[in-house]
């Protein structure tokens, strides 16, 4: 019985989509940071814009660096947790978002791909690589990577349609 549900999974054009993207925005994520990784020194920025720079950094924290302070005993289990806790939330949600919503089903796919992109390297290095430095003279946006702008960009496309069928909704009622 557990076989045809894995089967049935498989034949979902919603699961498939959400996959796909999932599986571009780790592949990459990944290739972007081994790219930093293999170009850059450790906290070496350069400049590409008055606006734009990649600046290679190494994040123990969760977004935006919070509890970097923490101790790794309690700062990675927490944050494994949170991922597979969070995935497994994104996995129900796109279960039950209907075929016909494309556009969230692949938001859902790159808020996923994004998740395990950093999972991976929290589970390899205990911290996550970034290097996407937004800043406007002195005054920085926290670096980021790929997985995070994925993560960001999912999100705000499910927020808009839900938003979206919300007042679709209420018109029609």
């Amino acid at each position: 019985m557990r076989g045809r549900g894995l089967v049935s999974l498989g034949r979902d054009s919603r699961v498939r989509l959400a996959a796909l993207v999932a599986l571009a925005v780790v592949l990459a994520d990944q290739a972007t940071k081994a790219v930093v990784e293999r170009m850059l020194v450790l906290h070496e920025t350069i400049a590409l814009t008055p606006f734009f720079a990649l600046s290679y950094v190494r994040n123990t924290g969760a977004a935006f660096g919070v509890l970097a302070a923490a101790p790794v005993g309690v700062r990675l289990p927490l944050f494994l947790t949170v991922t597979v806790v969070a995935s497994a939330a994104v996995v129900s949600y796109l279960r039950r978002t209907p075929a016909d919503q494309r556009w969230r089903v692949a938001a859902l796919g790159a808020v996923l791909g994004g998740a395990i992109g950093n999972l991976l390297d929290r589970v390899r290095y205990g911290e996550v690589v970034d290097f996407l430095d937004l800043h406007w003279g002195e005054l920085h946006w926290p670096a980021f990577n790929v997985a995070d702008a994925a993560i960001t960009v999912g999100v705000a496309i499910v927020l808009l349609a839900s938003v979206e069928r919300r007042a679709a909704g209420a018109s029609a009622g």
